[in-house]
């Protein structure tokens, strides 16, 4: 009986280690990748995952209603990988939450715009109009770069630019009124608001068309929007992430005439290496 038990144990033992090591068998992994509303979890699953799979992952999409949840996510390993965010707003906000994540490429991205349902021309504002922005710090200090740029206010040159606040603007010629609102809620707002600045991924998750923008911002480097995973992983998942984007399958897909990343702002450096 002693002997038939120490076997069965043995038996069960050796299952347990079985499974165990398949589990961490980089062929039977499942990658959760975290979205936003909006085009980048297309652009994943269309120029992202088929690589991945290839190399022996599966690939599960989650999408999220925020821009906060993505990252606290992957900081808790609940997801794997993200792909919605700018790298000003992923440095910001790793620092401030202490996040030990890092940004391993870039990828094209849809610029933010100034949208109206309501004139067709600056020239129409009339004082006391209202202008959405995105509430969250480094949306809410691009918005109002995007609004100086296209002539509509005046910042205090004083500030760092990456630090301005509604209360910053030191001129406002058409006297405009600047609401800050949650970045999804920015799209819906146009039913209201004269003005709304939109982010690229928020306008094409709304059905906006980017060329119907009465302005459109031009991309730095820091707003160009990152494929981010745990630091740790930087050696593993970010070679073989890195692999991909730099494939001529991804580029493929992004050049394709038909597809909405064609239209995407792509910079002028050395794109798809790591980020940081």
């Amino acid at each position: 009986m002693l002997k038939k038990i120490i076997s069965v144990g043995l038996a069960l033992l050796f299952t347990a280690f079985t499974l165990t090591g398949c589990g961490d068998n980089k062929d039977s992994h499942t990658l959760t990748v975290g979205v936003a509303a909006g085009p980048y979890g297309d652009m994943f699953k269309k120029a992202i995952a088929p690589g991945l799979e290839k190399k022996g992952y599966t690939i599960e999409i989650r999408e999220f209603s925020d821009y906060v949840q993505p990252n606290i996510a992957l900081a808790n390993h609940e997801i794997d990988i993200n792909l919605f965010q700018h790298l000003s707003y992923l440095n910001n906000f790793k620092q401030a939450r202490n996040l030990d994540l890092t940004a391993v490429a870039f990828v094209p991205t849809a610029g933010a715009g100034i949208f109206s349902n309501k004139i067709t021309d600056f020239s129409q504002l009339k004082p006391g109009d209202q202008v959405t922005i995105s509430n969250d710090v480094t949306n809410e200090a691009r918005a109002l770069r995007i609004l100086q740029a296209a002539g509509l206010i005046k910042l205090n040159p004083a500030i760092n630019p990456n630090d301005v606040m509604p209360k910053d603007i030191i001129e406002n010629p058409y006297q405009l009124v600047i609401v800050p609102i949650e970045a999804p809620q920015t799209p819906r707002a146009l039913d209201s608001a004269v003005l709304s600045v939109v982010n690229g991924n928020y306008a094409i998750g709304a059905g906006l068309d980017l060329s119907t923008a009465l302005y459109t911002e031009t991309l730095d480097k820091d707003l160009k929007n990152v494929i981010v995973i745990r630091t740790s992983d930087i050696d593993t998942l970010g070679k073989d992430i890195v692999e991909v984007v730099t494939s001529d399958d991804f580029n493929r897909v992004i050049d394709n005439k038909d597809d909405i990343f064609y239209s995407f702002q792509k910079p002028d450096y050395q794109l798809y290496q790591l980020a940081n």
